[in-house]
């Protein structure tokens, strides 16, 4: 990660101070906030030894308040994205499908916005978490588009994520059909393989269960990412196809006829 272009990290670094300022708004916060990435470390002779991960630049002699621009610019790559991802900063050119997902659900869908935003927020400290909160949300979305009468199909509301996926493919006759080519057959195949693997994952290598030493706990943040970005990718899929064989303008217009009507 550390070769980012040049051009892209100042956009980034501009995105992350202006996010510092909104959630922190003085410079003692942000400093504490910047603090909590800095990384040293010396040996027997700490003057000769001693290594930073980065430089913290000040305003002022007493180094009270912190040069948040010349800061953000001494550090890699890499912590500079782990920062933006922390701060809800939007990195679409690393991780495209998370970032079209939180857009798409945050106004229709509040609940599931709210859950994964709270895993987002996780995946470099908390993996765990992250991905049980993730694997939540897009059960929240399943439920949600399983509750429209027009699908006249019935679910169980304590159905787990593969449940709900399957049902919403039956509902839009993709699973299984005849009339849909063999291709994207494997592919819904695949969405519910996605779904399933993506709720073994949290009850057998996460810490949403109890485990003993020698259990493998996913720790490792590239397959964090990996598992939100299959999140993202079945939840836009779902939410797209439902969109297009249910548009939500039916409903509106429905709704507004009858509000007319004097009977």
């Amino acid at each position: 990660m550390d070769k980012i272009s040049p051009k892209y990290q100042m956009q980034l670094i501009k995105s992350i101070e202006q996010a510092l300022w909104q959630e922190y708004g003085s410079y003692k916060e942000m400093l504490q906030y910047i603090l909590k990435w800095h990384e040293t470390s010396s040996g027997f002779n700490s003057y000769i030894n001693y290594t930073e991960n980065f430089k913290v630049c000040y305003k002022d002699n007493d180094e009270k308040n912190i040069d948040v621009y010349s800061t953000l610019h001494g550090i890699d790559g890499e912590t500079l994205l782990k920062m933006a991802i922390d701060l809800g900063v939007e990195t679409p050119d690393f991780i495209p499908s998370i970032p079209v997902f939180r857009n798409e659900i945050k106004s229709n869908y509040q609940t599931a916005s709210k859950t994964f935003e709270k895993a987002f927020k996780c995946i470099e400290n908390d993996p765990s978490t992250a991905i049980g909160l993730a694997n939540s949300a897009l059960e929240s979305i399943a439920k949600e588009i399983l509750q429209d009468k027009r699908l006249k199909i019935q679910y169980n509301p304590k159905d787990t994520l593969y449940k709900l996926t399957q049902n919403i493919l039956k509902a839009f006759g993709m699973f299984p059909s005849e009339n849909i080519p063999m291709e994207i057959k494997t592919i819904c195949s695949n969405l519910l393989g996605i779904g399933k693997s993506i709720e073994d994952l949290r009850s057998t290598k996460t810490e949403f269960h109890g485990k003993v030493n020698g259990d493998y706990i996913v720790s490792e943040s590239v397959f964090v990412y990996l598992c939100f970005n299959s999140i993202c990718t079945v939840g836009l899929f779902l939410l797209s196809y439902y969109k297009e064989i249910f548009p939500k303008q039916q409903i509106e217009q429905s709704e507004s006829i009858d509000d007319v009507l004097p009977f």
